[in-house]
């Protein structure tokens, strides 16, 4: 028993003893069973525990009869004493002993398990609970620790447990518990919208209150569980929830739709369907928000089956292919709310998960689903099985949700993830013991995946990886401890511009970044491509007394590196091509890390920046999936890529072949024929139509106007747009943008039909189609 485990034993057994001394219930109301309470008890069964499953079919009949071997075992090693339910976990024992008594239960509600409906074995739940509540979880009881094993995660359980066996927690037993609830979740819990009861947390919450209200056929407490999730059904625009852009945050400033995300949308799909067709039906117009997260929130991070780490805070390094596991809560999340869902909603959103499924070979999601969840296996086997359900495709495009300070890029053979930190977005979250290296995620890690890279960040990649030297990041090589900073994302620095502009198709995304404790300063851009991502750095300047480097990328992999420093390139064979202007020397690293047990290759390649470097800076192209021979012809075509400016005043580039011209603004200025009053991104694209567009955003979030002149003739601005105040065509184009400050970082497209240009003769010609060559 660890000193804080017995200390709180100490606390608690006074409260035990009293409760012991407490007379019997005899005299308790107990609520009469309400007609509207004996619905719901089994539409909890069947949704939480599992349904829609012939119990006599494979492969539901061996887990059935496997759970079944379980809870026996459970019950049959129960030896209740003064410190402990089962020998080897003492009290307080939060997680395992709630968790084996609501897996008793369950065998006990399931069909199929052998143990269906046996009343010894509910009696052992019931005992259990009891004892549990009498020794630790007694009303009055000190709550020491994290509050959120006394408010969530053990009165679920075990309200989960006792819904599940139903009148066999007796009266005065019951009475118990539910006082205990009420005494550590107080109705007063759900009056206010702040602290520790937003965003997924009240989702939980009103669970525990929907449960307390189950068992005691309360039908106050069951409005209140229903009418206090209304705050979660809006936009905010700061702090926690979903916002506008498709941003989910929790904790303040950790972007988390893996974690906490996921906890709210599978709460959430649970109580929709419990409720639905009772008296406290959820009906909230904004629930509406909930349903377009799917698409908007949540599937944009979700790519081949797994959910990207980059959104899911101190959780990535909690277990191996912890990333295709979110992806399976996910996906389970999406198939249960599709019941809720409108038709068209239904037929996209299970599409969705078929495609996922379909192309998740690392960890096929059907075999992981029957080892977890089998109502999740029952309703992904009939999507797949279901010939009328096409499989979709990944959506090809970028995603910017800027609030968020995230990026993700997909083409039809790969895809990109880039993680930023902000004045509003933390470097990176620890807390309870969990991610203490993470350091540097918010350092602009750029993740990717190629064709059959599904793995590539999953197979004990957090435990052996060198936290230094994470792709894509810009670091000061100064060491830190492990847990360095304020825990719980509390680690945002102060630089505003991090955002940038995307049409959808490609993006400008750029970073001002202040290291990690460190003084480290950098000015970080990605142009995201059709085959590539051109990063620029520039400004780059530390007085830490250490060398500074930029992370070109790491690769978990032990594939072959080629480098020829001579045409200035690098290609790791199935992975992909780099290519960089010469003179720049590429170093490079092949290494074993261990962990543990466990041991993986890495392929590592940077910049160094030397000691203290002043005002330094890089250009490199990344080509994932790229040959050889592709990326050696790249590198052989300097005029590809025109770098325009890359400096801590501005960073951009021209791709004449996609006729894309590309700025970020860290100051106003003039950059290849673009002109900005202020600090902002802009993304020019040309058209082989006569047609061109101009996104524009303000990744600050500061400005009130802001003007921009492309040099370039314009006939006239197609289409209405709200924030343009007035637009000026003829031999060049100004455009006058009003309070885009308020639009969150988000982008703002313009289009236009290009004029004439003067030939030397004084004719006009046709505006020239880029050069697709």
């Amino acid at each position: 028993m660890t000193g804080h485990s017995r200390r709180l034993f100490l606390q608690l057994g006074g409260v035990a003893v009293a409760g012991a001394m407490i007379p019997p219930h005899t005299e308790r109301t107990v609520n009469p069973v309400n007609d509207h309470f004996a619905p719901l008890c089994r539409r909890w069964r069947e949704v939480s525990a599992g349904s829609g499953f012939d119990p006599a079919a494979e492969p539901y009949r061996t887990r059935l009869a496997r759970l079944g071997t379980t809870a026996a075992g459970y019950r049959d090693t129960m030896a209740p004493t003064g410190a402990s339910l089962w020998p080897g976990l003492a009290f307080p024992s939060f997680t395992d002993t709630p968790a084996r008594l609501r897996a008793m239960a369950r065998g006990y509600a399931l069909p199929g398990t052998g143990l269906t409906g046996d009343a010894n074995l509910a009696a052992a739940v019931a005992e259990g609970i009891d004892h549990y509540r009498r020794r630790v979880y007694a009303a009055g009881a000190d709550p020491a620790g994290n509050w959120w094993n006394w408010q969530i995660g053990v009165p679920r359980k075990l309200l989960d447990a006792a819904v599940l066996i139903g009148p066999h927690l007796t009266g005065p037993r019951s009475g118990a518990l539910q006082e205990a609830v009420d005494h550590f979740l107080p109705e007063c819990r759900l009056s206010d919208y702040e602290g520790t009861s937003t965003g997924a947390n009240r989702v939980d919450l009103c669970t525990v209150m929907l449960l307390r209200a189950i068992l005691g056929s309360d039908s106050g407490k069951a409005a209140l569980a229903a009418s206090a999730l209304s705050p979660v059904f809006r936009h905010v625009f700061e702090g926690d929830g979903f916002y506008r852009d498709g941003s989910f945050i929790q904790h303040t400033s950790v972007p988390y739709q893996g974690g906490y995300g996921v906890v709210l949308l599978s709460g959430l799909a649970t109580l929709f369907a419990v409720l639905r067709g009772s008296p406290w039906e959820i009906t909230d117009p904004n629930r509406q928000v909930v349903f377009d997260g799917v698409e908007r929130s949540f599937a944009p991070f979700v790519h081949d089956g797994f959910c990207m780490d980059l959104v899911s805070g101190r959780g990535i390094g909690r277990e191996p292919y912890g990333d295709h596991r979110r992806g399976r809560d996910i996906a389970a999340a999406i198939l249960l709310l599709a019941e809720e869902a409108s038709a068209a909603e239904r037929g996209r959103w299970r599409g969705m998960v078929k495609g996922w499924a379909l192309r998740d070979t690392s960890r096929p999601m059907l075999d992981a689903a029957e080892r977890s969840d089998l109502g999740f296996h029952a309703r992904l086997a009939a999507v797949l099985d279901d010939d009328a359900i096409p499989a979709a495709e990944e959506p090809l495009g970028h995603r910017l949700p800027a609030m968020s300070a995230r990026a993700v890029h997909r083409r039809p053979a790969w895809c990109a993830g880039l993680s930023m930190a902000s004045y509003r977005i933390g470097h990176y979250e620890h807390g309870n013991g969990e991610n203490r290296r993470g350091w540097h995620t918010g350092s602009g890690m750029l993740y990717w995946w190629g064709e059959g890279h599904g793995d590539q960040y999953s197979d004990s990649f957090w435990s052996t990886v060198d936290p230094y030297r994470l792709p894509g990041t810009t670091v000061s090589t100064r060491r830190l401890a492990d847990g360095a900073g304020n825990a719980w994302g509390d680690t945002c620095p102060p630089a505003r511009w991090v955002g940038g502009a995307t049409d959808g198709t490609y993006a400008t995304v750029g970073q001002h970044l202040n290291g990690f404790e460190s003084t480290m300063e950098a000015f970080k851009s990605w142009f995201f491509l059709d085959d590539a991502v051109l990063c620029l750095g520039a400004g780059i300047t530390s007085e830490d007394g250490v060398a500074v480097e930029t992370v070109v990328d790491n690769r978990r992999t032990g594939a072959p590196l080629i480098v020829d420093d001579r045409e200035g390139w690098a290609h790791l064979a199935g992975h992909g091509g780099y290519v960089l202007p010469c003179p720049t020397r590429l170093r490079t690293l092949r290494e074993e890390r261990t962990a543990g047990q466990v041991t993986r290759s890495y392929v590592t390649l940077w910049l160094d920046h030397g000691v203290d470097p002043d005002s330094a800076g890089y250009v490199y192209l990344l080509l994932p999936g790229a040959s050889r021979a592709e990326t050696r012809a790249r590198a052989a075509d300097p005029g590809w890529a025109r770098v325009l400016a890359n400096t801590a005043r501005q960073q951009g580039v021209r791709i004449p072949s996609l006729g894309i011209t590309a700025v970020n603004f860290w100051n106003d200025g003039a950059v290849g024929g673009l002109t900005a009053s202020a600090p902002c991104a802009v993304l020019v694209r040309e058209r082989g139509d006569g047609t061109a567009t101009l996104t524009v955003s303000d990744p600050r979030r500061e400005e009130d106007e802001l003007i921009v002149t492309w040099d370039r003739p314009v006939a006239e601005v197609l289409g209405e747009h709200p924030l343009l105040t007035s637009a000026t065509t003829g031999a060049s184009l100004t455009l006058v943008f009003g309070r885009l400050a308020d639009r969150g970082g988000g982008s703002q497209t313009v289009t236009v039909r290009l004029g004439w240009y003067a030939d030397r003769d004084g004719q006009r010609s046709r505006p020239e189609p880029p050069n697709r060559s």
